[in-house]
């Protein structure tokens, strides 16, 4: 794919999500309104219309594609997309390919988006499998995590991939001139970890990488990397827990502050230092992640993003295009030696993810 006109516009699932299509809508005004954002609303055209006269858009409005068919977040990926051809997933990731939009955002359902993208946008060359990357809160500044969820599984050589993915994306989000790689392990010791991730140890050693080694758990949220590597299984359930950790703590902290009338006046004082700390936590503020991988821009948001959440998904979007992100990646990449990638001939079915 060459490089990607900026003048064209950013295709938003209207249908994607559990709060569509009111909240993908008001989503869309924000980031029009906030980051003179160029989009193609895709979805339902008598459901997207109405929406936008239920919320009065005030000003021009975008244009509308069609896609009368809607996959649910419940349903099979594949099956999904096969048997919806006309569903607003497949028609965005289409805009894509035929250089009709610069971007897709998705709140729907990942599963079929990935597959979607996948046999949609192809996948760039020397990928085996698209990863899917989120930044994270430290004590310091956001590290980033993948892959959170696109494979279940992952092959030692999958993790390479990753690995270098990552950085080339933590590079332009993350501003670093040499991100910091490291493996997530049940131990720092490059023996210690299943066998996948011992042998992806010993590649990413000799990967055109700064590579720091293994790191636990623990050390997430120390700030002990900025780029962080796992299967998608792991990632997966890592970030969800972090998300019911982080909402546990912020509910108690609200309790126990307002449980005398001392204590509320004092978490008065304290509430703009509280939403700071809640800002720094919420996904909503990132918005979305990337797949990175695939031969086009594609952010997947969460399944309950807000219209904060949509604006900022399309931010992501707009900054993958105008960074050139899908190159800077192609870049990374092709710096690997032939015996860090697979051929196409070891993959899976690119068109079955492992995590819905």
């Amino acid at each position: 794919m060459t490089e990607v006109p900026r003048s064209l516009p950013i295709a938003l699932d209207v249908m994607g999500g559990d709060l569509a299509p009111s909240a993908t809508v008001a989503g869309a005004w924000q980031a029009v309104r906030d980051l003179h954002a160029n989009l193609v609303l895709v979805g339902p055209e008598d459901i997207v219309r109405r929406e936008l006269a239920e919320q009065r858009w005030t000003g021009a409005q975008p244009p509308i594609v069609d896609a009368p068919e809607i996959i649910e977040m419940a349903e099979h990926p594949v099956a999904a997309i096969r048997s919806k051809r006309h569903s607003s997933i497949v028609v965005g990731l289409e805009l894509v390919a035929r250089g009709q939009a610069a971007a897709f955002v998705t709140a729907g359902n990942t599963g079929a988006t990935m597959a979607a993208a996948v046999l949609g946008l192809k996948r760039i060359p020397g990928i085996d499998r698209p990863a899917l990357a989120v930044p994270f809160p430290t004590l310091q500044r956001p590290c980033l995590l993948l892959d959170v969820g696109a494979n279940a599984e992952a092959r030692p050589n999958n993790l390479v991939e990753f690995a270098v993915m990552g950085s080339a994306y933590a590079e332009l989000v993350l501003a670093l001139t040499h991100p910091r790689v490291a493996l997530l392990s049940i131990g720092e010791e490059e023996s210690k970890g299943s066998l996948v991730v011992q042998e992806a140890h010993q590649l990413l050693r000799s990967a055109p990488l700064h590579f720091i080694g293994n790191v636990e758990g623990k050390d997430i949220s120390a700030g002990a990397a900025d780029v962080i590597v796992m299967d998608g299984f792991v990632g997966n359930v890592l970030i969800k827990f972090a998300e019911g950790v982080s909402g546990s703590i912020v509910s108690t902290i609200r309790t126990e502050l307002t449980r005398t009338p001392v204590t509320t006046l004092l978490a008065a004082g304290l509430r703009p230092a509280f939403a700071r700390v809640r800002r720094r936590m919420d996904y909503a503020e990132w918005g979305g992640a990337p797949l990175l991988g695939v031969n086009g821009v594609c952010v997947i948001g969460h399944g309950r993003s807000n219209p904060h959440a949509v604006r900022n998904a399309i931010r992501a979007a707009q900054f993958a295009v105008e960074q050139q992100l899908i190159e800077h990646i192609r870049r990374g990449v092709e710096a690997l030696t032939p015996g860090d990638t697979v051929s196409s001939s070891g993959a899976t079915d690119p068109a079955t993810p492992t995590t819905a």
